[in-house]
């Protein structure tokens, strides 16, 4: 009894809290700045080769001039202004060996970054997964289940019917 005096306490000390509060309390959202520091990022940073890889960067305050980004695994790419960021993106070649690569930007003011992208080799199965023995597959046997249920049906619903009828027709009922 106390502890549910204390939890309804407490939830409405949140709720008045939550009203009282100038701007949103829950799930606040600020706007995504480039801050002091230069870095570069790659989305997804593990990639197999052949797939499509993007890059963002900053450069602290040269991140309205284009940069470079050099790397074993895809070459060189340069990086464009982009709402406050540089941005691009580049495939890494299909036939490039896996492992981790240096990833490094160079800015245009000499600021440097770098990061790793691991590339993996995940080969493609020949076949279907093992699923079982195909039960629900067409054909002859998925019939004769579908009849043998709908013959158990009918009879559970025909003896369901007798044993009613026989209640109604016994005297004293």
């Amino acid at each position: 009894m106390l502890t549910a005096k204390i939890v309804g306490r407490t939830i409405a000390a949140g709720i008045t809290v939550a009203a009282l509060a100038p701007g949103p309390v829950f799930g606040t959202v600020s706007a995504v700045r480039a801050g002091p520091n230069t870095f570069i990022e790659v989305t997804p940073n593990t990639a197999q080769g052949g797939t499509r890889v993007n890059l963002r960067a900053s450069c602290e305050n040269g991140n309205n001039q284009q940069a470079t980004v050099q790397s074993e695994a895809f070459g060189r790419v340069m990086l464009r202004p982009d709402n406050g960021f540089l941005t691009g993106s580049v495939t890494i070649p299909g036939n490039k060996a896996p492992g981790p690569y240096a990833v490094n930007l160079s800015c245009q003011n000499g600021n440097t970054a770098t990061t790793t992208l691991t590339v993996v080799n995940m080969s493609q199965g020949s076949q279907g997964p093992a699923t079982g023995g195909g039960g629900t597959a067409g054909g002859p046997g998925g019939a004769l289940i579908l009849a043998g249920g709908i013959g158990v049906i009918a009879l559970g619903l025909g003896v369901g019917l007798a044993g009613r009828n026989r209640r109604r027709t016994e005297p004293g009922s």
